[in-house]
Parts: structure tokens; C-alpha cells; sequence
């Protein structure tokens, strides 16, 4: 069973590893690590933090119950917010840097482009659980909290598609993130079999 203290120091290992790669994000620049079109890199730099910070937030819970400690869902909401940050990241650097805020250029490409749509409406999805992850929203949703938060499967899914969707070449690294999230959904079945049979139920009712 983890402590108290314990929780506390794992989080604030967790919040230096999390912050880490933004930090040597200057230093690559400098020593050129990055090509003379650095703006690919860094979305695919971003985008891989993103989904490496989704599927460990998706680990705690087996990994909880694995090793009989409750206590370490608590870290789970911090995974879940840098998450939400470097897919914010990621996102910003294709509106700024890459398509330079052309509005009517971004909406064709959301539209269009079916990998880019994937990736908006997982960013959304990601936006919803992030502001309301708070206690305070947990209180005013009651038991629907938990149902809302089950949202984040979605992007799970769909993220791991947006990257083997967009890359130009390469497919195993995609494909083992891919695998990685059909596992970690897979070790959730009878929960997702029963939250989809709720919403048929509702929806019948409705």
C-alpha cells in the first residue's frame, strides 16, 4: 500500500519527467538536432508525448489493481493533464507554425483530411475531461462524472489511428501504439460492454 508521502513524491517525479522533453526542447534546437524544417518534428515530437502521457494515465488503473494500491489513482488526473498540455502543444504548433493561423485553410483541413479530424475531435474530447477533472465538477456531476470520464477511450483509440493515418512513412511505430491501446481497452472489455449496452438502453428510453 503507498503512503501518503509516497503519492506525494511519485507525483512530483512524475511532474519532472512530464516537463523534461519541453526542457530539452531549446537545448535540440540549439545543437541542431532538429532538420531546417523543424515544424514536422516537433508536431510528431508532441503528438508522441501526448499519446505516450494518455496510455501511461490508462495504466494506473490496472497497475492499481494489480499491486492492491488505491492510492496511486490519485496520480492519474496529473498524467491525464500533461496529457491534455503537450496535445495542446501539438495542436498550437500546427495552428501557428505550420498553417499560420489561416482559418479558412484550417477548416479545410479538418474537414478534408480525415487523420486531422480524428485529431480534433480527440483534442476536444481531451478539453471536456481536463476541465472537468476538478473535485469540484466531480460533486456537481455526481455518478454522471465517472460516465463522462469513460470518454477518454475515444481518444485512445482515435489517436493512435491519427498518427499511423498521418505519418509519410514508418508504420511499426504507429502500429505499436496502436496495439498497446487495443490492449489496454482490451483489459477494460466488460466495463466498455456494459457502459455501451447503457447507452443503447438510454437511448431506447429517450
Amino acid at each position: 500500500m503507498m503512503s501518503p508521502k509516497g503519492v506525494t513524491g511519485l507525483k512530483a517525479l512524475l511532474h519532472v519527467a512530464a516537463v523534461l522533453p519541453l526542457l530539452w526542447l531549446p537545448w535540440a534546437f540549439e545543437v541542431g538536432r532538429f532538420s531546417a524544417d523543424p515544424i514536422p518534428e516537433l508536431l510528431q515530437f508532441l503528438g508522441d508525448w501526448a499519446l505516450r502521457l494518455l496510455l501511461l494515465t490508462l495504466c494506473i488503473s490496472p497497475l492499481a489493481k494489480k499491486l492492491k494500491s488505491g492510492a496511486l489513482i490519485k496520480v492519474r488526473r496529473l498524467l491525464g493533464l500533461w496529457c491534455f498540455a503537450y496535445a495542446s502543444l501539438h495542436l498550437l504548433v500546427w495552428l501557428l507554425l505550420d498553417l499560420q493561423l489561416a482559418w479558412g485553410q484550417i477548416g479545410e483541413e479538418i474537414v478534408k483530411r480525415g487523420f486531422i479530424t480524428l485529431g480534433m475531435v480527440s483534442w476536444l474530447v481531451l478539453l471536456l475531461l481536463a476541465v472537468t477533472s476538478t473535485r469540484g465538477w466531480q460533486r456537481r456531476l455526481g455518478s454522471r462524472w465517472q460516465r463522462l470520464h469513460n470518454w477518454v477511450y475515444l481518444p485512445a483509440l482515435l489517436i493512435p489511428i491519427h498518427f499511423w493515418w498521418g505519418v509519410k512513412s514508418g508504420w511499426i511505430e504507429p502500429a505499436i501504439y496502436l496495439a498497446l491501446s487495443l490492449s489496454l481497452l482490451w483489459w477494460r472489455r466488460d466495463k466498455l460492454s456494459r457502459w455501451w449496452r447503457t447507452r443503447l438502453k438510454a437511448k431506447r428510453v429517450g
